[in-house]
């Protein structure tokens, strides 16, 4: 039994009673429009997430400059620093001239530090934020995979070669999840459900071969042979009396023997089985 996996109008269902499928064969499409556009949805989404991330390349560029000036300004205090140094040295200027360039230098080096921890903050600010911006990609590639997988169910997609025995539903009409579509079955191999008494039991097993005779409509019988697959562990019929030797006659227990089809085979015709 053949049943829509999704909900939705049928657009497509190329099946006819009678009709020999193969496996895996597309033979309808059920409409899945709004989930294609769900999946398109969630992919704009995807693509925008990178429009929203932030580059912190400008802020550090002008931070850049601004230390590119203070280390330009180190470098003039320092020469300074050298000239005082030996003019102090010869007693031709004070040694507070001095102090007041060693206390410049340093405080030139403090904002060159504060300069590169800007530097460094604005990149670590960026990273984080583009982060928190970026977790949200895979949950939405999660969505669009469900997505995608439920547009496929849109496709009606033959399960098993075989033919096509009833069809239940129409293009046009509205197929929900679950619904039988079609019945389908493989009748190249076809059983034969038999009967056989309590006494005959002990002379059939599993494996053994057997012949299969159907009418031929002149009288006489055709046949095909067949093999014995299967034997019920239970009686049908089981007198509720202690049974005598008679009464296990009256026992009859189910078996199943697979025959090839070779066209002239129906479900449902009645046939007679000979063990060999």
């Amino acid at each position: 039994m053949v049943s829509a996996q999704q909900n939705g109008l049928i657009l497509s269902l190329n099946v006819t009673e009678g009709q020999r499928i193969e496996l895996k064969q597309t033979v309808g499409q059920i409409e899945v429009e709004a989930q294609k556009l769900q999946k398109e949805q969630a992919n704009a989404v995807i693509s925008s997430l990178h429009l929203k991330t932030v580059t912190p390349n400008p802020q550090i560029e002008v931070t850049k400059k601004q230390l590119a000036v203070q280390q330009e300004q180190l470098e003039y205090l320092m020469n300074e620093k050298n000239r005082i140094q030996n003019l102090v040295n010869a007693d031709a200027a004070p040694k507070k001239q001095l102090d007041d360039m060693i206390q410049q230098i340093a405080q030139i080096r403090r904002q060159i530090a504060v300069t590169h921890q800007q530097i460094k903050s604005y990149s670590e600010s960026a990273n984080v934020q583009n982060r928190a911006i970026l977790s949200e990609k895979g949950p939405l590639e999660k969505s669009t995979a469900q997505i995608a997988y439920q547009i496929q169910k849109g496709q009606i997609v033959n399960p098993v070669t075989g033919t096509v025995l009833t069809k239940y539903a129409m293009q046009g009409e509205m197929a929900t999840m679950g619904r039988p579509l079609y019945k389908i079955a493989n009748i190249d191999t076809l059983i034969l459900k038999a009967y056989v008494t309590g006494n005959q039991l002990s002379q059939i097993k599993l494996g053994q071969s057997a012949t299969i005779k159907i009418d031929d409509g002149n009288e006489g019988y055709k046949t095909y042979p067949g093999t014995l697959v299967w034997i019920s562990d239970k009686s049908e019929f089981t007198p509720k009396t202690i049974q005598t030797k008679n009464e296990r006659e009256n026992l009859v227990y189910a078996i199943k023997v697979r025959v090839k089809n070779d066209g002239y085979l129906k479900i449902g015709m009645y046939g007679e089985t000979v063990f060999n």
